[in-house]
């Protein structure tokens, strides 16, 4: 059996066990989530090793017939980048499982339901990064929304209810401007030769520039709001706060990547003229997001939405990297859709440990806390350095990458955007100095530090977190062949480097 249907039938296999667990059954239901995420990691591993890094062409394919009456087929396959974010997305659910051990106490609904609507999310995230056939691809698009909503509005504090909503409106609204866009390239495939939803296919459809604009706007849009990009960006503080920690890792760290990835596989490769008309709109879009994201997350009281405001930052660096159209933006920003999940996994872990042990969130109601919980605290102080890209951390190269890449093309906004970095290292050291260091706030006196299931959840994270600042190769190979084709399929070429040369010398001497 292919690869990418054994790892999407692994967690509803899980789910399908669970649900028939009693409620009570708490215990035995982590137990079984904790196994099945692993067997999902140990697959996606596995399937790695197996992936011919230099072959760009779409690799463990399967295809089935789903409603032939319309041309569309359960169809799977995935090239470089997709790897990529299945791999970040199936590491990261067994440290969110073994991370929020406790999470779904005091949740709306039992602890069994919390853990089969992880599973349930895990396999539309598997399905949504392997889907080659467009329709097919929208369903697990807006599948995700279903378990995400209930995750929020279920397990959050807060005004989760509101949040949930907020967050499912933004998403629907853009998944309907989508499905109208996957209408309009089945229509114009049925005028060209025979509908079909195949991405393949689609990609030689022949359309007037106003039609491909428009179509290109429908799919953009949806993945703007989910990325977020400014200013489609104001749903995600609110979920960020309101969700629990592990909900809050899958969501910033795996969900957003959805939006830059649908990005390149649909926008650049279904559109690539009209790809070219809006870059410099997308680029002043990535520009601003960089800057406001890191602005307005120095001003935040509240970690939870100081991490929400620092993922929009990022997101703006990696929309920045995609739409510099060269190979060193594109995998740049690939490599940091990877980095960004570790680091926002770190961040959102142990910021949820302090606030679970604190009853707060809020950063003045901390400090002094690498006196009482030094593991803990410095947890949080390695996570804070790699989101602001300190050299020797993962981040550091992926967000190189994306601003040699952009300036190659585009310097002014790649200038503009290396101011962000000075922004992060204000948004980052100043709470990490309010919370972490000073004299210890009382109230903090008696707070624990990680315990064994705690560290055994982190450590594998600053790990991989550590290991990528340095030795970023085996990402990078798998990575790079697949941007350069992407960026070759929307007619791009690198630029050139420019060399002048200067004559001196004068007749006679």
């Amino acid at each position: 059996m292919n690869w990418l249907i054994i790892l999407g039938l692994i967690p509803l296999a899980g789910a399908f066990v669970l649900s028939a667990l009693p409620a009570a059954s708490e215990l035995l239901a982590k137990r079984i989530a904790l196994v099945t995420t692993l067997a999902v990691a140990g697959v996606a591993i596995a399937m790695a090793t197996q992936f011919q890094r230099d072959n760009v062409d779409p690799q463990f394919v399967q295809s089935y017939s789903w409603i032939p009456t319309f041309g569309i087929n359960f169809a799977v396959g995935i090239d470089g980048i997709a790897l990529v974010l299945i791999l970040l997305s199936s590491l990261l659910a067994p440290v969110v499982v073994l991370a929020g051990w406790n999470e779904a106490a005091g949740g709306r609904w039992s602890v069994k339901t919390f853990y089969i609507l992880i599973l349930i999310l895990q396999t539309m995230i598997i399905g949504v990064f392997s889907a080659s056939d467009v329709f097919l691809f929208y369903v697990f698009f807006e599948a995700m929304l279903i378990p995400v909503y209930f995750l929020i509005g279920g397990y959050g504090t807060g005004a989760r209810a509101a949040a949930a909503v907020k967050f499912l409106l933004y998403s629907l609204f853009g998944g309907l401007l989508m499905l109208a866009a996957i209408i309009g390239l089945y229509v114009l495939s049925g005028e060209q030769g025979g509908h079909t939803f195949d991405i393949a296919a689609l990609s030689n459809l022949q359309m007037s520039s106003t039609t491909e604009n428009l179509l290109f706007l429908g799919f953009f849009i949806a993945f703007a709001i989910k990325a977020p990009v400014w200013p489609f960006h104001t749903w995600l503080p609110d979920a960020a706060d309101s969700a629990a920690p592990g909900t809050s890792v899958l969501l910033l760290g795996v969900l957003d990547k959805v939006g830059t990835f649908g990005m390149i596989k649909y926008c650049l490769v279904l559109f690539p003229n009209a790809s070219k008309t809006f870059t410099p709109l997308i680029i002043t879009l990535a520009v601003i997001s960089i800057i406001y994201g890191a602005m307005l997350a120095i001003g935040q009281k509240d970690f939870k939405r100081l991490i929400a405001f620092t993922s929009i930052s990022h997101f703006g660096f990696i929309t920045l990297g995609i739409f510099a159209m060269t190979t060193q933006g594109q995998s740049g920003a690939t490599l940091y859709m990877f980095n960004h999940g570790f680091s926002t996994a770190a961040l959102f872990l142990v910021a949820g440990w302090m606030a679970a042990r604190r009853g707060s969130s809020t950063i003045s109601d901390f400090g002094g806390l690498q006196r009482v919980t030094p593991i803990m605290a410095w947890s949080f102080f390695f996570a804070g350095m790699s989101s602001l890209a300190l050299p020797g951390l993962s981040s550091f190269v992926s967000e190189f990458l994306v601003l040699v890449g952009t300036y190659t093309r585009y310097p002014v906004a790649a200038i503009i955007a290396a101011f962000g970095i000075v922004l992060a290292a204000l948004y980052i050291l100043i709470p990490i100095q309010r919370a972490l260091h000073g004299p210890t706030t009382p109230g903090n006196e008696s707070l624990s530090d990680l315990n064994l299931r705690e560290k055994i959840a982190i450590a594998p994270v600053l790990a991989v977190i550590l290991v990528l600042g340095f030795y970023p190769s085996p990402l990078l190979n798998v990575i790079n062949p697949a941007a350069q084709h992407s960026i070759s399929q929307a007619g791009f070429s690198d630029p050139l480097p420019t060399i002048e040369t200067h004559s001196t010398a004068k007749v006679g001497e």
